[in-house]
């Protein structure tokens, strides 16, 4: 039996391809880690880079069995839509549903496309890769401040509320119908330790006096902070 040699004759191409995941994934994750979701820059270097391993164990990993044996089919593409289907129980993880808001949509989706990210990468496809990373940052980052701008003018419709754990969520909406407000949305946005951050969207055209309305929350026990969505 032959040996095997410890480093295989492509070992450049894997090192150069791995790199080149971890780079473009680790962009798109520092993205995300900016913004403080569950899915960050670790999270999408791993998936990145461990596409593009699968990919290159499609391409270069079973050579040695088809050159001994005439009756081996071929296909690369086996192993990855393995990846691409199977990338799903990531994306899931991402997503929180908490009543009727849904949150995590757009980090499963880039979790998604990390893999692809990888599986081209892996198979050479370099030009693919950037052009595709450019223009996934391009969508997070600018379409983000687009979207704020665009929004800026209904911001009074959104609140937020920085309350303690112990919080009377009871007497909480109470106090919005005191005041004459109906809530079309209440969640909860973040959790840290002995407090919570919740997200309060009101119905659209109503009126009310904001001063009174922020008077009175801050009169409800363990409320520490009210403040306009920014």
């Amino acid at each position: 039996m032959e040996d095997l040699p410890l480093v295989g004759e492509d070992f450049d191409v894997y090192l150069i391809r791995l790199l080149i995941a971890l780079l473009l994934s680790g962009l798109i994750g520092f993205e995300r880690e900016l913004k403080n979701h569950s899915a960050g820059f670790r999270t999408h270097i791993l998936v990145g880079v461990g596409s593009c391993l699968m990919m290159l164990l499609s391409l270069y990993g079973f050579q040695s069995f088809i050159q001994a044996y005439d009756n081996i089919r071929f296909d690369p593409a086996r192993i990855p839509s393995y990846v691409i289907s199977g990338i799903g129980f990531l994306g899931a993880g991402t997503i929180i549903v908490n009543g009727m808001t849904i949150k995590g949509l757009t980090t499963a989706a880039s979790i998604w496309t990390v893999a692809g990210l990888g599986l081209v990468i892996g198979a050479g496809m370099y030009d693919a890769a950037i052009l595709t990373t450019i223009l996934v940052l391009l969508s997070l980052v600018l379409l983000n401040q687009i979207e704020e701008k665009v929004m800026a003018g209904r911001n009074k419709n959104y609140l937020r509320l920085v309350v303690e754990r112990d919080v009377n969520m009871g007497e909480l909406l109470r106090t919005f119908e005191e005041v004459g407000i109906n809530i079309r949305k209440l969640s909860i946005e973040n959790e840290r330790t002995g407090e919570r951050i919740l997200f309060i969207e009101l119905e659209k055209g109503q009126k009310f006096d904001q001063a009174i309305l922020f008077d009175q929350l801050s009169k409800v026990e363990h409320v520490k902070l009210v403040y306009e969505r920014k």
